[in-house]
């Protein structure tokens, strides 16, 4: 009988220490800085009461996560916006996310 488990746990996103400093740099310097910057600090600051509430630093790392994810998609995104293709056949995913509610 073999005491290891059977299936290997996938341990949670940690961020290096420095990525919420360095992904607010990466945002003052980007084009959208003026919509970004604030959207950031306005939902790393609600994180940052969570966290200090349920003493989990899970939504930090979920706020970093998600605002890197948004920096790395957005040359697709503008490349997308730039090629002009249609998307009025697209379902509005904000009006999915409401219904579910």
């Amino acid at each position: 009988m073999s005491v290891e488990p059977d299936h290997v746990s996938v341990p949670p996103y940690a961020p290096a220490p420095g990525a919420p400093g360095e992904l607010l740099a990466q945002l003052r310097a980007d084009r959208r800085a003026e919509r970004w910057v604030p959207a950031f600090e306005r939902e790393w600051a609600a994180a940052l009461e969570e966290s200090r509430r349920s003493f989990s630093l899970t939504t930090l790392y979920e706020v970093v996560q998600v605002w890197q994810a948004r920096v790395a998609s957005a040359p697709a995104v503008d490349a997308f916006l730039a090629s002009g293709r249609d998307e009025t056949g697209f379902v509005d995913m904000e009006e999915l996310r409401n219904g579910r509610r």
